[in-house]
């Protein structure tokens, strides 16, 4: 079974690409370029975390309604929302409505400021887990790996919530800490040369 398809262009993605129309140009300018913005950094982890049960469809479609809910995920201003905060969140339509991801997302917006004073960025710290390149299993075959667990876990000692080993790992994925873009995939070697062109926090 090929874990290629041909896109609009007529050239080779991931296969994931065609289960909707929008995954396009997620894929093409975004899933897997290495980033170092910590903005953009728990962003992602925040979405990953209201993505688990559901499908990344629905958090992409949300995405500028997520934006405009939690402050453009700026985790500084997050922190300070308060109970009415969450109360109002709840009937938000615009965003997915659960209480425990909602109260997730401010509770790790206090533990990303905690962090940032530890470590100095949040990047710093979640690169350091990079994992060797040269190492990796066959690309999209795996869901965790050691350094996703590890992370995990060193991210829940810190109070994080929603956070599990596969979030994470989706995490990874998406933030180019791996380049997880199948062989033959036309994204592969533009993620590759962005990776090489990367400074490391």
């Amino acid at each position: 079974m090929s874990t290629t398809i041909k896109g609009p262009d007529g050239k080779a993605r991931c296969q994931w690409c065609n289960a909707a129309p929008e995954f396009y140009h997620y894929h093409d300018n975004e899933w897997g370029f290495p980033v170092s913005d910590d903005r953009r950094l728990f962003e992602k982890i925040c979405l990953e975390g209201f993505q688990s049960g559901l499908s990344w469809r629905t958090i992409l479609a949300k995405r500028d309604n997520f934006r405009s809910a939690f402050q453009n995920f700026d985790f500084d201003k997050v922190a300070r929302f308060t109970q009415r905060d969450v109360n109002r969140l709840l009937k938000d339509e615009g965003i997915v409505r659960h209480r425990g991801k909602i109260e997730a997302v401010i509770n790790n917006a206090k533990r990303a400021r905690d962090l940032v004073k530890q470590e100095g960025s949040l990047a710093t710290f979640f690169w350091s887990y990079e994992p060797d390149a040269k190492k990796l299993p066959k690309p999209q075959s795996v869901s965790t790996s050691a350094e996703s667990i590890a992370l995990s876990k060193d991210l829940k000692k810190m109070g994080w919530n929603f956070v599990g080993p596969t979030t994470v790992y989706a995490f990874m994925q998406a933030m180019g800490l791996i380049n997880d873009h199948v062989h033959g995939c036309v994204t592969r070697d533009k993620v590759e040369r962005a990776r090489k062109r990367f400074k490391r926090p």
